[in-house]
């Protein structure tokens, strides 16, 4: 399986549900930095061939900065990612899902030497065809993963829901609990609120169901226990 799920446990106790990149989504997040990179190159060289002799060594200064510190210096950042990683949707973390730290962003670009062997990073595509986590040598010695990022639900607001009336009679602390829950939509995220909806689901005729559409006919039901029937 080139995509997977993996699971990580935070300091905090708390559990996160990462699902490791693989093979085809970081070639074309590679191939996007490489073009990337191979612009900024023939750009920087071309004015440093305008300033002769010093141009010439700030071009092979440009070229090893650009080499090494370009992916340390955009997975350090707010992303976690280079540009083409973001355009793709993957992101650099540590094991446990926290931001990638300094040492390990360094740890696995060094590594990129030994993935690249014997040629054409043949070392990381098998590392990555083998491993259910998707990691090459880098990212197991700098104990780092390649994540897709989370696409968190869209969250549905009380004025997206229209009334709907129960399909069954409710006694008062299931119409209480209802209306809290309507009343605290605002505030939860789209899949806290799915989560909440599929355990009310019964009173829309959705029992065993679960999503934005269950989450809007459970909110309906709670608007029109509120009285808004139009």
């Amino acid at each position: 399986m080139l995509d997977t799920v993996t699971a990580a446990e935070t300091p905090e106790g708390i559990v996160l549900e990462l699902h490791p990149a693989g093979l085809p989504a970081r070639f074309f997040a590679f191939l996007l930095d490489w073009i990337i990179r191979l612009v900024a190159m023939f750009g920087v060289a071309i004015v440093a061939g305008l300033l002769g002799g010093v141009g010439m060594a700030f071009w092979l200064v440009f070229l090893f900065a650009l080499e090494w510190f370009y992916p340390i210096a955009f997975e350090l950042g707010r992303s976690g990612a280079t540009p083409g990683k973001k355009m793709f949707g993957l992101k650099v973390v540590m094991d446990n899902g926290l931001p990638v730290t300094p040492a390990a962003s360094f740890a696995r670009n060094l590594l990129r030497v030994a993935d690249f062997f014997p040629f054409g990073y043949g070392i990381a595509i098998v590392s990555l065809l083998l491993r259910k986590d998707c990691k090459r040598l880098g990212d197991l010695a700098a104990a780092t993963l390649v994540v897709h990022e989370p696409h968190p639900a869209p969250r549905v607001t009380l004025d997206q829901v229209e009334p709907v009336a129960p399909v069954r009679s409710l006694p008062p602390r299931d119409q209480a609990a209802l209306v809290a829950l309507a009343a605290r939509a605002p505030t939860l995220t789209g899949e806290r609120l799915n989560e909440l909806a599929a355990l009310a689901a019964s009173v829309s005729g959705d029992q065993g169901h679960a999503g934005n559409a269950v989450t809007h006919r459970v909110l309906g039901v709670a608007q029109w226990l509120m009285g808004r029937r139009s």
